[in-house]
């Protein structure tokens, strides 16, 4: 009988999926033993306990970020910020904790707190990722993640449960909830999937072509349209999303690297982003559109590397997006970067990045009874620089830097009493300086 192994695995769309390869060896289990300042967490290994559950197939990890933004020129408000996140994930694995083969859960809990200068850049999309989840705006608790993935041969498996959507579009150098890489939302994901939502309920299959999850990755996916991280989402069907995405590992020229392509369609009925002010107030209600799509593709390749099983050179990234333009305004969408990791002697886990991305923006039109059509957004563009300073493996200090363009035109201007009127005033380009902490429990 075949047995899986969830310590090759990776974790993709809030699943955990683990190479149907040989049980390893306890021995060999993650370990979070040592000193206070070489562990790889700042709790350690409990007495042990965390280390023998490991090996059991029960991991539990836990982290707090905090972040200090504020912007220093242009956007709508100049002020500072101050806000944070917590996470905890645990993975169980089936096979190693002595029951079958094959099956994994997962499950994460999250929360956030206080502000962030999200609405205060002028920005389509926030400039602070970590603030967004679980839910705009603090003090908010959520379960994103709750699901099972049971492999039912060495090459595919099923998969139910609530899904965090924000783990795919999975990248090396430009992914994540703004906790390790960078801050803006568009340089971890691509803004072209802002339609799907970020906890929905659903099932899907799980291919793996050559067994090893990180050689090559296919995953099916069918959703509810709809699914915040507070709720259950066993009320709220008004649709279904479907995925399908692939991930496949390349070595050119002897150097790591990774190509991603994947695609969504959705028949659930929107508001639309063009309305008719005359026949809202006839009809009393907005105009409505119903099925949208993207399309979406990234890459990350290695052009230096030092350190192959600890992912340490320098490398490049970019990612390409395609979509509807209703309900999400966001059209086409392109960014590039450069990352890396461990290039400094004796500075194995620092990190840094610089990107750069494109949104093209379809300009949704409010049509007046009186002073005929308006419209308010721009195209969006933007610079993130950071640098991840690992103080310790569980301290992680980044000073970062943005520049997002002039972006956004709001609809209603104000005159010299600072009355609103029919005309646009546009919010010019934003500096944001920004600060984040973490900790790793």
């Amino acid at each position: 009988m075949w047995k899986a192994s969830v310590a090759s695995g990776i974790v993709l769309l809030g699943l955990v999926v683990g190479a149907p390869a040989e049980a390893e060896d306890p021995a060999t289990a993650r370990s979070y033993s040592g000193d206070l300042l070489t562990r790889s967490t700042l709790t350690g290994d409990w007495g042990g306990v965390r280390n023998d559950w490991s090996a059991k197939g029960v991991t539990f990890d836990a982290s707090v970020t905090q972040i200090e933004q504020g912007v220093v020129s242009g956007g709508k408000n100049g002020s500072w910020e101050y806000g944070g996140r917590g996470d905890l994930t645990t993975i169980v694995d089936t096979q190693k904790l002595g029951l079958w083969p094959g099956g994994f859960l997962t499950v994460e809990l999250e929360g956030n707190w206080a502000d962030s200068v999200n609405k205060k850049v002028g920005s389509l999309v926030p400039v602070n990722t970590n603030a967004v989840y679980p839910l705009p705006g603090g003090d908010n608790v959520g379960l994103p993640t709750l699901n099972f993935a049971q492999f039912v041969s060495p090459y595919a498996g099923v998969v139910a449960g609530k899904f965090d959507t924000m783990s795919g579009d999975a990248n090396a150098f430009a992914h994540g909830k703004g906790d390790a890489q960078f801050l803006n939302l568009s340089l971890n994901v691509n803004p072209t999937l802002l339609v799907v939502p970020y906890s929905p309920l659903g099932a899907g299959v799980i291919v793996l072509p050559t067994k090893d999850p990180h050689q090559a990755l296919v995953t099916f996916l069918v959703v509810s349209a709809n699914g915040k991280a507070s709720t259950d989402g066993f009320d709220d069907f008004h649709g279904a999303l479907y995925n399908a995405e692939g991930r496949v590992q390349t070595d050119f020229l002897g150097l790591s690297g990774h190509q991603f392509v994947g695609g969504v369609y959705s028949n659930k009925k929107y508001t639309s982003l063009d309305q008719r002010i005359g026949s809202v107030i006839e009809d009393q209600a907005l105009a409505a559109k119903r099925d949208t799509w993207a399309v979406y593709y990234n890459f990350d390749q290695f052009l230096y590397e030092t350190d192959k099983s600890a992912g340490h050179g320098v490398g490049i990234f970019g990612r390409f997006g395609a979509a509807a333009g209703e309900p999400n305004p966001v059209q086409y969408f392109y960014s590039l970067g450069i990352g890396g990791k461990g290039l400094i002697p004796t500075r194995d886990l620092d990190q840094f990045g610089i990107g750069y991305f494109y949104s093209s923006i379809r300009n949704p039109t409010l049509q007046l009874p009186i002073g005929g059509t308006k419209s308010f957004l721009r195209d969006e563009w933007g610079v993130e620089v950071y640098y991840n300073i690992a103080v310790t493996p569980w301290l992680l200090v980044t000073p970062d830097v943005q520049v997002v363009g002039p972006t956004q035109k709001h609809p209603l201007g104000r005159d010299s009493h600072g009355l609103p009127v029919l005309e646009p005033e546009t919010i010019g380009t934003a500096t944001v300086l920004g600060l984040r902490w973490q900790v790793v429990f």
